[in-house]
């Protein structure tokens, strides 16, 4: 007699268990202030500082593509737009980071880019036999979704971070005053 499930099947348990949790616990702390966050006030507070506005609506963007995005890879349920919800959240937070470097040590990108590669991996290869995409007969895994999932993240979130860019490139400006068309 075969077991139900081989050793992919475990691993890709372990790994979304371990990316999943790890990303709905971020996502709790910008939503509820919960494992020494700073809740959605204070979190807009900080993404309006650093160029992503409005500030309390990026906030609660970041919070329920991490909360979700990382709770659903959990349970492996709409593995594809789970992943690509917290891969696109990732995105925006290694583009944050991006000025000081790779190194988490040095506040630059490798963290939010390992979790970002993690999420957008399990969106591609899918959740595997232990989850509940699989218990569901896969209703909301399909491979037609993994494509969407992932273009229709990655439009807006190239989006958003494109507008953050120009913001905190451009600085500030006074209400119909006009900034340079080109960099000189």
């Amino acid at each position: 007699m075969t077991c139900c499930y081989d050793r992919r099947d475990l691993g890709l348990l372990l790994l979304r268990l371990g990316a999943g949790g790890v990303l709905a616990a971020h996502g709790a702390q910008k939503l509820f202030g919960w494992f020494g966050g700073h809740g959605i006030e204070g979190t807009g507070r900080f993404m309006e500082s650093v160029g992503y506005r409005p500030g309390k609506a990026s906030a609660t963007a970041a919070g329920l593509a991490e909360t979700g995005g990382g709770a659903l890879l959990a349970l492996g349920l709409a593995t594809p737009a789970a992943g690509a919800a917290a891969a696109g959240a990732m995105a925006g937070a290694a583009a944050l980071h991006t000025p000081n470097g790779f190194f988490s040590q040095a506040g630059g990108y490798e963290y939010p880019a390992l979790l970002g590669t993690a999420a957008a991996s399990l969106a591609v290869t899918g959740p595997g036999r232990l989850s509940l995409d699989h218990a569901l007969g896969h209703t909301v895994n399909r491979d037609w979704m993994v494509p969407v999932a992932l273009a229709v993240t990655a439009a807006v979130t190239a989006t958003v971070v494109t507008l953050r860019h120009r913001r905190v490139t451009t600085g500030p400006r006074e209400e119909g005053e006009q900034g340079e068309l080109f960099e000189g």
